[in-house]
C-alpha cells in the first residue's frame, strides 16, 4: 500500500474549514428546534417526545449540546461518565475492556512470552477491534466505537459476566456483554439492545467492523510473516485464506469462523449463525520500516448482521489463544481446520501419522530428541524404496559402457540409437525410470514434514543443542550486516544438512548414467546448487525443520553405504543382467506400440530425405 504522504494545503484547506464550522456552530440559536416535515412526523415524533422529556432537563442527564446537535436523543450514548477499565480474567487469559466504546483494549495470554521475554498480547491499545455501524430512524450513523458504557460485573457460577450499556433511559440502552468461563481460551460476546425498535431504521442492516493489526512474536519476521495469515471456514466444510504476501480482499458468503492467525497465534470470531456475507481484507506491514517491525498483518472484516424484533440480538464467541492443532481441535468447533496442514495426502499424512506420532513422542522425550527419533522412523519406513532405488543405479552403472557403444555407433541416428538403447534395457531387466519412482513415492512424506515442522506448535521456545528456539532459526554468529535473501546471521543446523546433501549429491552422482545431451543443462551442476540453495533458504526458518533435513540426508548417506557395502553384490547383479540378456526377448503391449511408432517415424524420415 502507498504511504500517503504530508500534503500543507490539504492541511490548511482542513483547518480553515474547521474555524468556519465552529464559527457557524457557536453563532447558532441553540434553542432553534429542527423542523419537522408531514410525511415523517410519525417516524421523528418518538425521538422529538425523549429529546423534550423531563430526563432531558434534569441537571445530572442534561445532554452536551454539541451531542444534542450532532445525535439528538442519541447523544445521551456518548455522555462524559466516569468509567475504569474494566478486567476479566481466567487461569489463561488477562482481558481489558474500555468504557468508551466498549472494545477490548488488552488481551493477554498469561502463560505465553514473545521472542522478547515480553507478555504476549494479541491485543493491545493499538486496535480499535470492534464497532457497530447502524442507522436511526430520523437519518443519523452512528458507531459503537463513539459510546460510552457504564459497566457493571457480576458471576455465575464461576462464571465472570460484564454488562456494559449506554442508555438513553433504563429501559431504552444499547448493550455488550462479554462473558468467560474459568478455564477456556474461549470469550462469549453478545450484542443486545432494549426498547429502540422505534427509534432504529430496521430497513438498513447493522455492519459489524473488525480490525486487528498483529503484533509480531518470532525473532524472524519474516518467518512468523509467512505464517501469518487470514482464513475463514465457510458453508459446511469449506476453507480459504488470504494472501500471506501481499495485500489481499476477498468477499464470501455463509461464513461460520474467521482467523486472525498470526503463526502459532490466533483470533478467531466464531458467530453463533452463519454470517451471509463478510468481506476480508490483509495488508502486509512486515516490510513498513516506519513501523520497526513491530506488526506483521493488518486484517479487516466487515459483515452484516440482523435485527431481531428491531433490537440488536445476536451471539458471538472469541477465540484467543495458541494456534495448537489438538487444542482448537478440542472446542469442536472445526476450529482446527484454521491452522493447514497441507493439502490432498500431504494433510492426511500430518493429520493421522505425525502429529500423532509427534505428540507420542514428545510426552516422554525432549522435543528435539522426538525430532531426531520421528525422522529415523520416517526414513527406515522409506527404506525399502531408497532400496530399490540404489538397485536400479547399480543396474543402470552396469550398462553404461553397453549404452555409450550404442551412443557411438549411432550417434548420427537418434531413433536407431533410442530404440536400441530400450531394447539393451528390456533385455537386461534395467528400467531407467525406476530410480525416479521411488524418489516420487518418498516425496508426499518429505512435503508433509515440510508443513509439519513449521506449524508444530509444540517446537515454540523450545530448546535443542544450541538453538535457543526449534520453531525459529539458530544462531552461531551475529553479522554485523545484512545480506540480502541470507540474513544477519550465520545458523548452524542449516549447514550442517547442506553439507550431508551435498555428500549425498557426491553419491548418488557417481551412479549417473545417462550421457549429457547436447543442448540440455548440465544436470550435475543443477544438483550441485541444491545443497547451496538449501544454505541460503533455510538459514531463517525453523531450526527444527533443518535439524530434520539434517538427521534425514545422513540417515540416507549411511542406508545407502549399508546397502553398497553389505546388501547389494554387484557381482550377482551383474550376472544376473547377463542372464536376463540371455532370455527370449519380451516385449510388453506399450513397449511395442512404441517400438512400432518409433520405426514408423525412421520410415518417414527416410522417404523426406530422398525427396530432397
Amino acid at each position: 500500500m502507498e504511504e500517503k504522504k504530508f500534503d500543507p494545503y490539504q492541511f490548511t484547506g482542513v483547518f480553515l474549514i474547521a474555524l468556519i464550522l465552529t464559527w457557524m456552530l457557536f453563532n447558532n440559536d441553540n434553542t432553534q428546534e429542527i423542523p419537522e416535515s408531514n410525511q415523517d412526523s410519525d417516524k421523528t415524533s418518538k425521538v422529538s417526545d425523549f429529546k423534550n422529556s423531563p430526563l432531558n432537563i434534569i441537571g445530572e442527564s442534561v445532554l452536551d449540546d454539541d451531542n444534542d446537535r450532532l445525535y439528538g436523543v442519541f447523544g445521551r450514548f456518548m455522555q462524559n461518565k466516569k468509567s475504569e477499565v474494566q478486567i476479566l480474567e481466567n487461569e489463561n487469559l488477562y482481558i481489558e475492556i474500555d468504557p468508551k466504546g466498549g472494545v477490548l483494549k488488552r488481551v493477554w495470554l498469561k502463560d505465553f512470552k514473545n521472542y522478547l521475554d515480553e507478555p504476549l498480547n494479541l491485543i493491545y491499545e493499538n486496535n480499535n477491534f470492534f464497532n457497530v455501524i447502524f442507522s436511526t430512524l430520523d437519518g443519523r450513523t452512528l458507531n459503537s466505537k463513539d459510546f460510552i458504557f457504564t459497566s457493571e460485573l457480576t458471576a455465575y457460577n464461576d462464571k465472570q459476566i460484564l454488562s456494559l450499556k449506554s442508555k438513553i433511559s433504563d429501559q431504552e440502552f444499547f448493550e455488550f456483554i462479554y462473558s468467560i468461563d474459568p478455564k477456556t481460551y474461549l470469550l462469549n460476546f453478545d450484542i443486545r439492545s432494549s426498547g429502540m425498535s422505534s427509534l432504529l431504521n430496521s430497513k438498513v442492516n447493522p455492519v459489524v467492523e473488525i480490525k486487528n493489526r498483529v503484533f509480531r512474536n518470532s525473532k524472524s519476521i519474516n518467518y512468523e510473516n509467512m505464517y501469518t495469515e487470514l482464513t475463514y471456514g465457510y458453508e459446511d466444510d469449506k476453507v480459504d485464506y488470504l494472501s500471506a504476501t501481499g495485500e489481499d480482499e476477498e468477499t464470501e458468503n455463509e461464513v461460520r469462523w474467521i482467523s486472525f492467525r498470526q503463526h502459532f497465534f490466533s483470533s478467531i470470531i466464531i458467530p453463533k449463525n452463519k454470517i451471509s456475507e463478510v468481506s476480508f481484507s490483509s495488508v502486509n506491514l512486515a516490510d513498513r520500516d516506519d513501523l520497526n517491525q513491530r506488526y506483521t498483518k493488518d486484517f479487516s472484516i466487515s459483515f452484516p448482521i440482523k435485527y431481531s424484533s428491531g433490537n440488536f440480538d445476536s451471539e458471538f464467541e472469541f477465540y484467543f489463544g495458541p494456534s495448537d492443532h489438538q487444542i482448537l481441535k478440542s472446542y469442536d468447533r472445526d476450529l482446527e481446520s484454521s491452522v493447514s496442514l497441507g493439502w490432498g495426502i500431504f494433510g492426511w499424512i500430518n493429520k493421522f501419522v505425525f502429529l500423532p506420532l509427534f505428540g507420542f513422542l514428545s510426552s516422554f522425550l525432549p522435543y528435539g530428541i522426538s525430532i531426531i527419533v520421528m525422522t529415523i522412523i520416517a526414513r527406515l519406513a522409506m527404506s525399502p524404496v531408497t532400496y530399490k532405488s540404489y538397485v536400479s543405479q547399480v543396474k543402470m552403472k552396469i550398462l553404461r559402457p553397453e549404452i555409450e557403444q550404442i551412443n557411438k555407433k549411432f550417434k548420427d541416428d537418434a531413433v536407431k540409437r533410442q530404440q536400441e538403447t530400450m531394447s539393451l534395457y528390456s533385455q537386461a531387466g534395467a528400467n531407467p525410470m525406476s530410480g525416479c519412482i521411488p524418489a516420487l513415492i518418498q516425496l508426499p512424506v518429505f512435503y508433509s514434514l515440510f508443513v509439519f515442522f513449521p506449524i508444530a506448535f509444540e517446537l515454540r521456545q523450545k530448546s535443542f543443542l544450541w538453538a535457543d528456539d526449534l520453531s525459529s532459526y539458530d544462531v552461531i554468529v551475529e553479522l554485523p550486516f545484512y545480506f540480502p535473501l541470507y540474513g544477519d546471521h550465520i545458523s548452524l543446523f542449516p549447514i550442517l544438512a547442506s553439507i550431508a546433501i551435498f555428500i549425498y549429491t557426491k553419491m548418488t552422482m557417481g551412479q549417473q548414467t545417462m550421457p549429457q545431451q547436447p543442448g540440455m543443462p548440465n544436470m550435475k551442476i543443477i544438483m550441485y546448487l541444491m545443497p547451496l540453495m538449501m544454505l541460503f533458504f533455510f538459514n531463517n526458518y525453523s531450526s527444527g525443520l533443518s535439524l530434520y533435513y539434517f538427521i534425514s540426508n545422513l540417515l540416507t548417506i549411511f542406508l545407502m553405504l549399508i546397502i553398497k557395502n553389505y546388501i547389494i553384490d554387484n557381482d550377482k547383479i551383474h550376472a544376473q543382467i547377463e542372464e536376463n540378456k540371455k532370455r527370449p526377448k519380451k516385449t510388453s503391449g506399450f513397449a511395442a506400440r512404441l517400438q512400432k511408432a518409433m520405426e514408423e517415424a525412421e520410415k518417414q524420415k527416410k522417404t523426406r530425405n530422398r525427396r530432397f
